[in-house]
């Protein structure tokens, strides 16, 4: 399954998203915007292709939002995660019913192994 993670750039992704993703959804083909250089990709050729969007959406970012308009008009299924601590925009109701908070990496794993497993 490709997966495009999309995610705001305010936060440590590396650490705190992508490792964790890259440990343990080896199997799919995690497509990690920044994980080459922090000018990102260009998300609106690679959304349209993808299987999955899983979006953090603990801190706001208009590029993301961006990126959500993208893969809802293409149909593509978003998965939203945030910290529980957050309270993420009530806009993404447009985009996804699928929002679920985390307050540990184990719990962030499972909402999206969950959302594959819906897909699959």
């Amino acid at each position: 399954m490709k997966i495009y993670v999309s995610h705001a750039s305010s936060f440590d992704y590396q650490t705190e998203l992508y490792a964790p993703l890259q440990e343990n959804l080896s199997e799919h083909e995690l497509v990690l915007p920044h994980s080459i250089s922090s000018e990102g990709i260009l998300a609106s050729e690679i959304i349209p292709i993808s299987d999955l969007v899983v979006a953090d959406v603990t801190y706001p970012s208009t590029g993301q939002g961006i990126e959500l308009g993208w893969a809802n008009a293409a149909q593509i299924p978003i998965i939203a995660v945030h910290k529980a601590t957050a309270r993420p925009s009530d806009a993404l109701r447009f985009v996804t019913a699928d929002v679920n908070p985390y307050t540990s990496t184990t719990e962030l794993l499972e909402s999206i192994k969950t959302a594959i497993t819906k897909l699959s």
